[in-house]
Parts: C-alpha cells; structure tokens; sequence
C-alpha cells in the first residue's frame, strides 16, 4: 500500500503540472478565478502603493486638433484594417436564425423573441449575435458586448435591465470566445494551430489581412443588416473590460453608434506598466496604435452630432484599470473634445463595489446618460 502511495505521488504531481500548463496557456478553468484571485492580491498593494507614471506630455501624444485629422485618422484605420478593401458596408450575415430557444434566458421578463446572427469570417473565425427583442419597445437599441469572461451570458443581469427599460439588445462575445468557433488553421512554416487566445492571432498578420478585423467586422456586418430590416432610432454599445475595448474602437471608426459607454475597457499605453494593464494581443498591438492611439479612439468615439463616449472604471477592480490613472489624460481628451463642433466626453468612478463588472450603480449612470 505505501509502495503504491510512493508511485503515485510523482504521477500525481506531474499530472498538476501539466493541467497547470493548459490551465495558464489555454485559459481553461480555474484560470479565471486564480486570475481573479492574483489581480485581487495585487491590486490591494496597487491601491496602497500608487503605481509610478512617467512623465508623459499627453497632449503632444494628441494627433487630432480638428475634424479633418478625425476624418482623416478613422480613413487609415480603415484601410489597416480591412487592407484597403474598404469599409464593409454592404456585407451581410451569413445566415439569421429567428425566434430560437434558448433555457438560459426563460426568466427574462419583457422579451418577445431572440434572434440568431451568424456572423462568418476568414480562417473559419465566426461570430454568433443574439439580438434580444423586448415586448414592449423604444425603438431604441443596445450593443453588449462581453469581454475575455467569455459567453456574454455573463452579461445576462446588463442585457435584462435595458429589455426592462424597453431596449432592443445585441448581444456579442469577443472572438474565439463564448459560443464563437475555435478553428485550427495552418499557418506557413509553423503547421497546424488551434485558435484558442487572442495572442495566437498575431500569427495571422499579414501584409494583406488583419486579424483586428474579428473584433469589429462582425458590428459593422450586424448593423448593416438592422439597417435593413429594423428601423432603431439610434445604436448605443455598452462593453465590459475586451468588450469595452471592442466598442471603443468600434465607435470611433463608425459614426453611425450614438453613444459609447466603457467599463474598465482601457487605458492608454503610457499607463499599462502595470502587468494586469497590459492587456492581450489586441490592445498591445504598435502597428494599430501608431495610426490612433488610446487617446484619439476617445476623442473620435466622442465627436460628432449627438454622440457620446464616456469610461467608467472600477477604483477597486480586481482585474484591470483600477484606480485613478484616468486623472493624467481626462482634462486634456475634454479639452479637445469641447473644441470640436460637436460631440461629448467624461469619466466615472465607480466606487461602489470591489469587483471586475458593471455595477447597478454603473447601470444608472449609463441608463441617465442615455436620456440625456
């Protein structure tokens, strides 16, 4: 008996390490929650001990002075984008599934229907929408979208408070993420992968495709279809952490969102010392930040006729962007905001609460905001 105790002991331990491995490389469960529990451990010493900032001039970080540089900025993001293919203003989903079941939502009160888009991209990388039709509706629509936490089911308790209040909701994860494919693809000279993180995008990069497109061609293909079909009086985006980074960079590129609303979704790259700051492949990527970096997203999310970007950060969040780090480039995105002709820009603090989500209190704001 104590022989077979010696023998799987080494087997046991061998056996935790591996698991350790795919549980840090692949993201798979506990990785959230020791994640959590990391960033919890850090950030108390992070709230105690302000990080140092460097000295950093941000309004010569600023490229835009007027609304040609903003026409002119979103143009280049385009084209780096979609690799001078243009816009995709005409493309469709590939196929929409009406009325579907789905358990997970029975409870939900004030909703008429869910519909499926189906939403199909290069190297098999797809998206899967859910638009949530209410009952009784103010013609008014929702964009959620849900960051690297996965399935935007975790959204549920958002999605539920703006069909409540009379919303059309749209409902997105991030790529290869939530219900989304995670394809393999042969990549030249490196054979075979399975797309399971952001990271292991960057092996797509080309000088012909971009894979930041995966992160917004599936709002651009999905709103070209409500354009078609539905008659909303204005798209607002909601996004948590990824997702916030997701309709920031997505607001400023299509003017057709009218207001933008981020919770703990980013900061500038003179801020993201901080390891959990830093982010994934998508918010650490020089080729995509040398055209807009942080602070022109903001402003180009901001201007234009009745629109609105506003940040909300979480001062005790356990994952990411807690704090006050806001306060060193928020006077100076205002400023050029206010010169513009039109648009509008401010920040929150949520103090609420000590967790990585939007809050009830967050919820209010945004719910005000839009009324306003």
């Amino acid at each position: 008996m104590k022989k077979n105790i010696l023998i799987l002991i080494p087997i046991l331990l061998i056996s935790v390490f591996i698991y350790g491995v795919f549980v840090g490389t692949y993201k798979i469960f506990p990785y959230e929650e020791l994640n959590s529990f990391k960033s919890f451990t850090l950030n108390e010493k992070i709230i105690s001990e302000p990080p140092i900032v460097y000295e950093t001039n941000v309004s010569e970080l600023i490229k835009i002075k007027n609304n040609n540089d903003i026409s002119k900025l979103r143009n280049n993001l385009i084209d780096f984008i979609w690799k001078n293919n243009g816009f995709p203003d005409s493309k469709l989903p590939t196929s929409i599934n009406e009325n579907i079941p789905n358990s997970y939502y029975n409870d939900f009160s004030n909703l008429k229907q869910i519909n499926q888009l189906n939403i199909e991209m290069e190297y098999g990388v797809n998206s899967l929408a859910y638009l949530f039709i209410p009952e009784s509706s103010n013609n008014e629509l929702i964009i959620y979208h849900q960051g690297h936490g996965g399935n935007f089911f975790k959204g549920k308790d958002t999605i539920q408070y703006f069909l409540e209040k009379n919303y059309s909701v749209l409902a997105f994860s991030m790529p290869l993420l939530g219900m989304n494919e995670q394809p393999i693809v042969d990549i030249s000279n490196l054979g075979k992968i399975k797309l399971t993180s952001h990271e292991h995008l960057r092996f797509l990069e080309s000088d012909d495709f971009s894979p930041i497109l995966f992160f917004v061609e599936p709002l651009a293909v999905s709103l070209n279809y409500l354009d078609k079909n539905y008659n909303f009086n204005h798209y607002h985006m909601i996004g948590i952490s990824g997702g916030g980074w997701s309709v920031t960079l997505f607001s400023a590129i299509d003017e057709r969102i009218s207001q933008t609303y981020s919770v703990a979704g980013s900061l500038p790259i003179y801020l993201r010392s901080i390891p959990e700051n830093r982010g994934d492949y998508e918010q650490w990527l020089p080729e995509l930040y040398q055209i807009a970096n942080n602070l022109d997203l903001y402003i180009m999310s901001s201007s234009g006729e009745n629109r609105k970007f506003i940040q909300i950060f979480n001062k005790y969040d356990p994952c990411c962007f807690s704090g006050e780090l806001f306060r060193t480039y928020e006077n100076e995105v205002s400023d050029v905001v206010s010169k513009l002709d039109n648009g509008h820009f401010e920040i929150f603090l949520d103090d609420t609460h000590k967790n990585h989500k939007i809050s009830e209190n967050a919820l209010e704001i945004i719910a005000n905001s839009i009324k306003n």
